[in-house]
């Protein structure tokens, strides 16, 4: 057992996919509980298409494709915040423009290169086992600044995320904090783009958020549990993929969604099963209707 955790860190190339991997599972993790509390999921998997031009022009140009990403994400996010502030388009609808438009002039510049499917599957499946030095560099500063902005604006953005027009009562801004929060995501889908693609960037947003949520009502223990289950499902994931010779991207989600399906069956307030138990037990614990301490964003 011990050789079979310890086997895949032998290699570089495996050390490198596995500090990856834990600083995106953090990452996705801290930043997935606010997507999830906004019930932001479509954003979540609109912005992870709407960067594709910025990594095709990388691409393109010779380029780092996280920098090109990076571009085309602070663009789109702030081209979103400001078409959605018209009274006459809701925020979906500006999400969904931008991400088609932007999707489409990935594709069609991609299109125009001969061996643009190889590339193309890359970008939507990952290649984690690429990470270079320099990719992990520039993903431990980007998740550096993510997270000192979680820190820092965490009851602004709890405030936005649960009552805005509490919000916007005691003089926040919410135009900015929309824009902070899109500047953020993008950031952090960005960043997970290398490790387990575009297709599946979207699950490790909202997959170890929603399993935290099941598991607590307090947002500090909730971002932490978030993280650590994104990190520990990246981890074993990519030890799977390294052994049974699949792809990483899917390895890792579906030990994320495992993790997931066991805390939906058997958490102790809100598992289907331990709820059931509880229940023939006539053991009851009373429901809460106010949201908890760590949720309330007043002094």
């Amino acid at each position: 057992m011990i050789d079979w955790l310890v086997d895949p860190v032998r290699h570089t190339f495996m050390q490198h996919a596995y500090l990856a991997i834990l600083m995106v599972g953090v990452i996705c993790g801290v930043t997935g509980v606010f997507v999830t509390l906004r019930g932001l999921a479509f954003m979540g998997d609109a912005m992870a298409h709407a960067v594709f031009p910025g990594v095709v022009i990388a691409f393109l140009t010779g380029g780092n494709f996280l920098v090109g990403a990076l571009i085309a994400a602070v663009i789109v996010s702030l081209g979103i915040g400001a078409v959605s502030q018209s009274t006459r388009l809701s925020n979906d609808t500006a999400i969904g423009v931008f991400f088609a438009g932007a999707f489409a002039l990935g594709i069609a510049l991609i299109s125009a290169q001969r061996t643009y499917t190889r590339d193309l599957n890359s970008f939507l499946l990952g290649s984690i086992l690429g990470v270079s030095r320099e990719d992990l560099l520039l993903t431990a500063l980007v998740g550096l600044f993510v997270l000192a902005v979680v820190i820092l604006f965490r009851r602004e953005l709890t405030t936005v995320a649960f009552d805005r027009t509490f919000a916007r009562a005691t003089g926040l801004k919410l135009w900015r904090y929309d824009q902070l929060f899109l500047i953020i995501l993008s950031l952090a889908i960005v960043i997970s783009l290398q490790t387990v693609g575009n297709v599946l960037v979207l699950a490790m947003l909202v997959t170890p958020a929603a399993t935290a949520r099941l598991l607590t009502d307090r947002l500090k223990v909730m971002i932490g549990l978030s993280a650590l289950i994104g990190a520990l499902s990246g981890w074993i994931g990519l030890t799977i993929s390294y052994h049974a010779g699949i792809a990483s991207g899917a390895s890792i989600v579906l030990v994320a969604t495992t993790i997931f399906l066991v805390a939906f069956l058997f958490a102790p307030r809100t598992g289907i099963i331990t709820s059931t138990i509880r229940r023939r037990l006539h053991y009851h614990h009373p429901e809460q209707d106010t949201f908890p301490d760590d949720l309330q964003v007043s002094d």
